[in-house]
């Protein structure tokens, strides 16, 4: 039951506006919440993001009340506590306040408070005729489905995923090597169960545009009214001698694959392990095993993580993990793999071209991945780009086909962030998929809405939390570091002549959030002003919306 909850050491609503702070309650244990003036008008809300808990008054509060976390991105509306962008699934709880007696209070329940976080509401039956069927149970199913629950759609959802558990947090597989699903479960099957959200384990093998259905490898097919697509990526094999044939050699993509590899690896540990690829998965699985393992990964390029980050960049992260003990081989070309000594069916090395030969108790293929539209490729009225995407518009609706949607890993978009001026681009990002699931859903309850800008998030996780806003569909020609890069702590921005198109920092929050509001806003300082040493975070934000 709601009750009235003194706040410490505070007489009177004194914020500026624009101000945050961090306060504590009385009477409840580590009871606290975070104050926030937009305005005329403090409002009082939960004190941490309910993604994984990071403070939100190290956030970025814009003037029309978005308070955006300072970790990966996540945004809330102060006015109601309502997510406004992904990575996030519940809301913030809200909270009256009052003045009386020289002192504040705040209206609440003990146990609300204490949680940070309020469950969204999406309890409903079904009924109607309508009919959403989403294939593919990522992120961005999980956005797409909770979203069309909190706008008020009230028909027949059915999410159709290849994979035997429910929606995951698919980062930490790689990022922690997490096997256990209750751990990284995004919702629990009674959540679906009380949004009258249907969870399907099967593969989809075609679909009918002509008479809206759904075919599965189980022999059974689904109606929709509407249809969206969301099958994420496949993680690509290496086509050379031994990657097909020896075993121990895997992919990352699911919790068995996760599985597969900790078997490999044994309680015991002590395993020579070889990572091919250094980008994003290769580095975070390199990091996540290095513990107790020798670890060496190969990469072809000069430094990890070079043909998004810059070279400069990438030895940063490749001195931060070798100091974990993990070894590098850049600019190396993998020739084969080659058979154990002691079992001719398992790996026992892998061959560069140089002639360098590596041992290995287990290999791990982290070197892209492609669109998993394999089930759309004899179907002539989706057609797939070179690449096996899908092309939308903005809205993500597929080409020619207003009542399918592509989200996530498939989908290549206009894109209209900071030097994107509409390019087509293709994004596998987390938060992109969740983000564009939500567009989705808000254009499925509102076909008039324009759809809802963002500008793309990601983080990963190399020895140090590295966060990035922005994207380069047209690439980047120049960099501007600031900090000190040899301690890890620093913000690059990649422009595209003068325009600043992404932001990557490490230990240097919130520059990523306010860099990301900054260029929804248009109001990114450009390059030369960057590197005459402006400090992002003094730049102020309008409340005008440009993109």
């Amino acid at each position: 039951m709601a009750q009235e909850y003194k706040i410490k050491g505070l007489s009177a609503l004194d914020l500026k506006n624009g101000e945050k702070r961090e306060v504590e309650i009385e009477g409840i244990e580590n009871g606290k919440i975070l104050l926030a003036k937009v305005g005329s008008k403090t409002h009082a809300m939960s004190a941490n993001c309910t993604h994984y808990g990071a403070p939100l008054k190290l956030g970025v509060l814009t003037p029309e009340g978005r308070l955006t976390c300072a970790w990966h991105g996540a945004c809330f509306n102060v006015n109601t506590g309502d997510i406004e962008d992904a990575p996030a699934l519940d809301p913030l709880a809200k909270f009256d306040i009052l003045e009386k007696d020289g002192a504040v209070y705040i209206k609440g329940d003990a146990a609300t408070i204490k949680a940070n976080r309020r469950q969204p509401n999406v309890k409903c039956t079904a009924q109607g005729e309508e009919k959403v069927v989403i294939v593919g149970g990522g992120s961005g199913a999980t956005g797409a489905a909770q979203s069309l629950r909190e706008e008020g759609f009230r028909g027949a959802i059915t999410i159709i995923s290849t994979e035997p558990n429910l929606p995951i947090d698919r980062t930490k597989l790689s990022k922690a090597l997490i096997a256990d699903k209750s751990k990284i479960e995004l919702r629990p099957q009674d959540w679906f169960d009380s949004a009258s959200i249907s969870t399907v384990s099967d593969t989809v093998q075609g679909i009918d545009v002509s008479s809206k259905t759904v075919s599965t490898a189980s022999g059974k097919s689904y109606q929709y009214t509407k249809l969206i697509l969301a099958t994420g990526g496949t993680p690509k094999a290496l086509p050379l001698p031994g990657f097909k044939e020896l075993s121990n050699i895997f992919l990352l993509r699911t919790i068995p694959d996760v599985q597969a590899i900790l078997n490999a690896v044994g309680e015991k540990k002590g395993k020579n392990i070889v990572v091919i690829g250094s980008s994003f998965i290769g580095m975070e699985v390199a990091n996540a095993l290095s513990s107790n393992n020798s670890v060496t990964v190969v990469g072809m390029e000069s430094a990890p993580l070079e043909r998004v980050m810059g070279s400069e960049v990438g030895k940063v992260f490749q001195s931060i993990i070798g100091k974990n003990g993990v070894e590098f081989y850049m600019s190396a070309s993998v020739d084969s793999a080659k058979p154990s000594e002691g079992d001719k069916s398992t790996v026992g090395s892998v061959s560069l071209k140089d002639g360098t030969s590596l041992p290995a108790d287990l290999v791990i293929l982290g070197v892209g991945v492609a669109p998993a539209t394999e089930y759309l490729k004899d179907n002539s009225s989706i057609q797939l780009e070179k690449d096996g995407s899908i092309r939308t518009n903005e809205a993500f609706q597929v080409v020619d086909q207003p009542d399918i949607y592509a989200i996530g890993d498939i989908a290549t978009y206009p894109y209209h962030g900071p030097g994107g001026n509409g390019s087509l681009t293709r994004i596998e990002h987390w938060n992109v998929a969740q983000n564009a699931g939500r567009s989705v859903a808000s254009s499925i309850v509102k076909p008039s809405a324009a759809p809802k800008p963002f500008i793309p998030v990601f983080w990963s996780a190399l020895g140090s939390q590295l966060r990035y806003c922005g994207n380069t569909p047209n690439g980047w020609d120049d960099m501007v570091l600031q900090g000190q890069p040899d301690e890890g702590k620093f913000a690059a921005f990649y422009g595209k002549g003068e325009t600043v198109v992404a932001v990557a920092s490490m230990q240097m929050d919130p520059v990523m959030s306010h860099s990301a509001e900054l260029m929804r806003r248009g109001k990114m300082p450009g390059l030369s002003e960057m590197r005459k040493g402006q400090n992002v975070l003094e730049v102020g934000l309008p409340a005008e919306v440009k993109i």
